[in-house]
């Protein structure tokens, strides 16, 4: 049990600080979006540049980047801007392997306990000569599986909100990559070929 209590805090540690850097992070990207656009349309670069700046979210990061090297080809603007996004996506997701593994390893843990229980049970029942009372056999099993369903209980809350954790993010990064090629069209970027398009799928890199 103290295995999984310990597992159950830590859970909730990571949900709590995924929640608030999620909230801190919110914004109308759409919005913004247009905003920053709106002030490259009026030939207001560094405005645009410091609304991006001072704007605490991901996608302001990315933008701030695509802005600051809008002057290079375009394979340089692609490497820079990657990286960049591939960092973004890496925080945005930071924690999330954790959660997995809690949520996988608490009903194994859980499940440990009670055949542990189990064998301690029957050992009983040997060093007794199979004289047990019903009663005090069946307290012992359902001692036994307490720790299932404790262990059953931290890991479904905790892979629910792992697979929620996991879908903003990918949201958030599909979100991000459309703004970033509406910028890099604006700039008169090329029209990214479509074995490019692959590979970058392929990466992962989440921009």
């Amino acid at each position: 049990m103290w295995p999984i209590l310990f597992c159950s805090v830590v859970a909730v540690a990571i949900v709590l600080e995924r929640l608030w850097h999620l909230y801190r992070i919110k914004i109308d990207i759409p919005k913004f979006f247009s905003r920053v656009l709106g002030l490259l349309q009026k030939k207001k670069t560094k405005e645009a540049l410091s609304l991006c700046q001072n704007t605490h979210a991901p996608i302001a990061r990315l933008l701030a980047c695509a802005i600051q090297n809008h002057k290079l080809n375009y394979q340089d603007q692609e490497r820079v801007i990657s990286r960049v996004g591939s960092r973004e996506v890496r925080d945005l997701g930071r924690n999330l392997r954790g959660l997995a593994i809690i949520g996988s390893i608490t009903p194994l843990l859980g499940l440990l306990g009670t055949v542990s229980g189990m064998i301690k049970c029957f050992m009983k029942i040997q060093e007794l000569g199979g004289r047990v009372d019903a009663n005090v056999l069946a307290g012992g099993i359902w001692e036994a599986l307490l720790t299932t369903a404790a262990g059953l209980s931290v890991a479904i809350p905790t892979l629910v909100f792992y697979h929620y954790f996991e879908g903003r993010v990918d949201n958030y990064s599909a979100r991000m990559k459309e703004v970033l090629q509406e910028l890099l069209e604006f700039f008169g970027a090329r029209t990214m070929p479509a074995a490019t398009a692959d590979r970058r799928e392929d990466e992962d890199i989440g921009i």
